[in-house]
């Protein structure tokens, strides 16, 4: 079925803890210094979500302030996507959670899980429901609280994440804009290079999984950072060429803020100017699935995407994952 409808996101928001984790702060529990966190990584700060707080409790924030700028009433939402590798519990799922805190007494829920890349994956599941013309609303958010997965004993890994949400309100559209191209690719071969190895089938919790620490994260930064500089630039060309579009048409390029090398790297290897590259990994840091909607809520506030914009996402992480999507905003 051919479809005359195109998907564009009516509105976005963003919620981030209030509490501020600073270098500093992290100096005090682990053997690290500000220094190096900032010359290896470009952080300085990240949040962290406050006990007796979840993962929903970040998405409906997030969730209430796209509706309202979308000018959507929660009842008319058809579908909730949540993209999280850190939801409440694991089940039900966080979407249903968040279903019910906005009273979407209509629309279908459903959790994703695709690491840093989830909210692409999930903005280009939205895409198809509403392409196809079977949906007109679709709620999309990215949201995790890291911080109750990282090992605050690891200085490897503990400088890197933080708390936060993002989403954006994806709505059918007649216009000639909104989402252009996307791409979805995985690797499992290099699922250890990035996992929660704790609290599946695999590991249950059990008194020996909690002293092994099987339930926090564990990554191999070396081996992450070769693979996301060597797929992030191909799939902005899997983007744009089949548009005939070359590097120099895009407006702005949101890429995942896993780590400011690599966002000056590809940005540098493209030979693009810094403005078209948004940052705020200094100020949150990781937040995985949450960095690519907080960053475009960000330049929206800012007035620097405006209409007829050509925007390129991108994400990567665990799984492996990576992904993009291509909009004339």
């Amino acid at each position: 079925m051919i479809s005359a409808y195109n998907s564009i996101i009516a509105g976005t928001g963003a919620a981030v803890p209030d509490q501020v984790i600073t270098n500093q702060d992290l100096e005090k529990i682990v053997e690290t210094n500000d220094q190096w966190i900032v010359s290896r990584t470009g952080i300085r700060e990240r949040r962290k979500l406050e006990e007796g707080l979840s993962s929903v409790d970040l998405s409906e924030r997030a969730s209430r302030e796209a509706l309202q700028r979308a000018g959507v009433d929660p009842s008319e939402i058809d579908m909730i996507i949540v993209a999280t590798i850190t939801p409440d519990h694991p089940t039900p799922s966080a979407s249903c959670l968040l279903q019910a805190r906005l009273q979407s007494l209509k629309a279908g829920a459903m959790d994703l899980s695709a690491g840093c890349t989830g909210f692409i994956y999930a903005l280009t599941v939205a895409h198809q429901f509403i392409r196809n013309g079977v949906y007109s609303n679709v709620l999309v958010v990215g949201v995790e609280v890291l911080s109750r997965v990282t090992d605050w004993e690891d200085r490897s890994t503990c400088v890197l994440f933080g708390d936060g949400a993002g989403a954006a309100l994806l709505q059918r559209s007649s216009e000639e804009k909104g989402i252009i191209n996307f791409s979805l690719k995985s690797d499992g071969r290099g699922a250890e290079l990035l996992i929660i190895p704790g609290g599946g089938s695999a590991y249950p919790a059990s008194q020996a999984s909690l002293d092994n620490r099987l339930h926090y994260i564990r990554m191999n930064g070396n081996e992450i950072f070769k693979f996301a500089v060597g797929i992030v630039e191909d799939t902005i060309f899997e983007l744009i060429e089949p548009e005939g579009l070359n590097p120099d048409d895009l407006d702005l390029v949101i890429l995942h803020q896993a780590n400011l090398r690599i966002i000056d790297h590809i940005r540098k290897h493209l030979k693009m100017p810094s403005e078209k590259f948004p940052v705020n990994i200094d100020r949150f840091g990781n937040t995985s699935s949450a960095t690519i909607p907080i960053a475009l809520h960000e330049e929206i506030l800012a007035g620097r995407l405006k209409e007829g914009d050509l925007v390129a996402m991108v994400g990567f992480g665990a799984g492996l994952t990576w992904g993009g999507i291509l909009m004339r905003w």
